[in-house]
């Protein structure tokens, strides 16, 4: 009895390392596809930072554009 108990649970412990093993390898999987969504998702966010740095920096510009026109003609 005592040997069939130590056989079964000698199965079990093996089942269960492998079961662990491919549980860290799916782990591993899912971690490596989130930091790529992560990255993709911070690049994206980049660059609409940038495109909205551009824009800011024109609006900017035009308004400097049209205060310079405003002194120059001076007041009416």
């Amino acid at each position: 009895m005592k040997i069939v108990f130590a056989c079964v649970l000698a199965g079990a412990l093996c089942a269960l390392a492998a079961c662990s093993e491919s549980t860290e390898e799916n782990a591993e999987a899912t971690l490596e596809s989130m930091a790529a969504d992560t990255e993709a998702t911070l690049e994206v966010a980049g660059d609409e930072l940038e495109d909205g740095a551009a824009k800011i920096d024109s609006e900017i510009d035009e308004f400097q554009d049209k205060v310079e026109e405003e002194r120059a003609d001076g007041p009416e």
